[in-house]
Formats: structure tokens, C-alpha cells, sequence
């Protein structure tokens, strides 16, 4: 019987402690960094914003949907055009500063502001894709690369752009810099060793993930011209290209 009354004793005590768990007020954005996988970037406009804690909330309107993100203080107003880069997703999210629950909101180190060109260059996260990449840096080495047969070579792509314009060409290289999910893309820097400075680095977007050093074999189609906004725009980029690692 005493055995009994110490398992039902437990078992009420265990109900209570779950229970105390369950309705215990997470921790604010103030006071922790959220945990959950990052998302990837958003773009849009700015339809309502607000500034709490040392943080700046926005409401953005991306043409696809509506949604909420907040990064350390910056200046922003109703209207500017925003890049969201990938942050962290906090579903349920109650402000204890301006006592509101959002459904959803990202957290992100920073959001670049349209029209602030000065202000978004400091504020580019580290390793965007525009950043020039430097295989010696990045200790890549190319002996022993092969061009891919019925391909062409960086250089023989980036000194016949007008050519090869819309078309789907085939290439061999390395990757000397890699970005995962900027803007909803992985961005690749790929050189082969051929090419001087400024005709030697080929850039690429894709589904697919690389590391740096990795040889691969991409296709893609060549777009001239690209232009991102926010002072972004590519000569040439192979877009949404099939990534091969060899």
C-alpha cells in the first residue's frame, strides 16, 4: 500500500512539473538568440514598422506574401524597398515591448535598405555573392583540371558572352566561394585556371551545394546583364544551374 501511494505521489508530481514546462513564457529576442533553422532571404516593400528593445520591426509585402522580420535598430520608413537576408524563423513570437504576439517574425543581423546604397554596402552580410573571389586565397588548386567535353572554359565563356547569350553551356571548375541561401539562392564563384583578372570567375546560382575546392560540372543557362537591385548586377551569371560535385 505505502509503495502504492509513492508511485501515485511520483506520477502527480511528474503532471505538475510537465505542466509548469508547458506554460513557461519563452524568452524574448531581448534576451536570447532564437534557435531554429534559418530561412532563407526575402525581398519587398516596407508596409509598417516599429522600433523596440534596440530593434527595428518591419512588416514586408513581397508580392508573395506578407511577413514580419526584425534586426538591430536601423532607419527604415513605410515604403522602401528591403532586402531580408536568411534569418531565424520565431513562430508565435510575443514582444514584451510592444505586447504583441506575432504569428511569425526573422530575426537577422541586419536589412538592407533600397535607396541607401552606402548604408546596404555596410550592412551586406559577410560572404554575399557579389564579392569577388580569390583562388589563391581560397588555396584552390587547378592541376589536373580537364575541361568538360563539349564544354568550354571560363574564360572561353565570359570572352564570347554575347554568343553564348541565352544559351545553355557546360562548364568545368572549381569552387572558390560558396554562399548557401541568399535571396532563396546558393551562390557559386567558379574558376578552371584560364582567364586573367576579371574574365577568370564565372558566377553561378543554384539549388544544389558545393564546399570550396570541390571540382564540379555545371550547366546553366548564360544571362547577360542581371541585375539584382540594390547596386547588384552581373555581366554574366549562369542561373539556376545543375551542379554536379565530381
Amino acid at each position: 500500500m505505502k509503495k502504492s501511494l509513492i508511485l501515485i505521489l511520483a506520477g502527480l508530481v511528474s503532471l505538475v512539473l510537465a505542466a509548469g514546462c508547458k506554460n513557461e513564457t519563452p524568452k524574448s529576442a531581448e534576451q536570447a538568440a532564437p534557435q531554429q533553422a534559418p530561412s532563407a532571404g526575402k525581398t519587398g516593400t516596407v508596409l509598417e514598422t516599429m522600433n523596440a528593445a534596440g530593434y527595428t520591426y518591419v512588416q514586408v509585402d513581397t508580392g508573395a506574401e506578407k511577413v514580419w522580420a526584425a534586426a538591430p535598430e536601423f532607419q527604415v520608413k513605410v515604403g522602401d524597398p528591403v532586402v531580408v537576408p536568411e534569418g531565424m524563423p520565431m513562430p508565435n513570437y510575443h514582444s514584451k515591448s510592444l505586447d504583441r504576439t506575432f504569428e511569425m517574425v526573422y530575426f537577422v543581423d541586419a536589412i538592407l535598405v533600397g535607396g541607401a546604397q552606402e548604408q546596404a554596402a555596410a550592412q551586406m552580410p559577410a560572404g554575399h555573392p557579389q564579392v569577388a573571389a580569390d583562388a589563391a586565397t581560397a588555396g584552390v588548386d587547378f592541376k589536373g583540371l580537364k575541361k568538360a567535353e563539349g564544354g568550354k572554359t571560363v574564360e572561353e565563356i565570359l570572352g564570347n558572352t554575347k554568343a553564348l547569350s541565352g544559351k545553355e553551356v557546360k562548364v568545368r571548375g572549381k569552387v572558390v566561394k560558396f554562399n548557401a541561401e541568399i535571396m532563396g539562392k546558393n551562390w557559386i564563384h567558379l574558376q578552371d585556371g584560364t582567364g586573367a583578372a576579371g574574365s577568370n570567375d564565372l558566377t553561378i546560382t543554384t539549388s544544389s551545394m558545393a564546399k570550396v575546392g570541390d571540382t564540379v560540372l555545371v550547366t546553366g543557362k548564360l544571362t547577360l546583364d542581371k541585375d539584382f537591385g540594390y547596386g547588384y548586377k552581373y555581366a554574366a551569371i549562369l542561373e539556376d544551374a545543375k551542379v554536379v560535385v565530381e
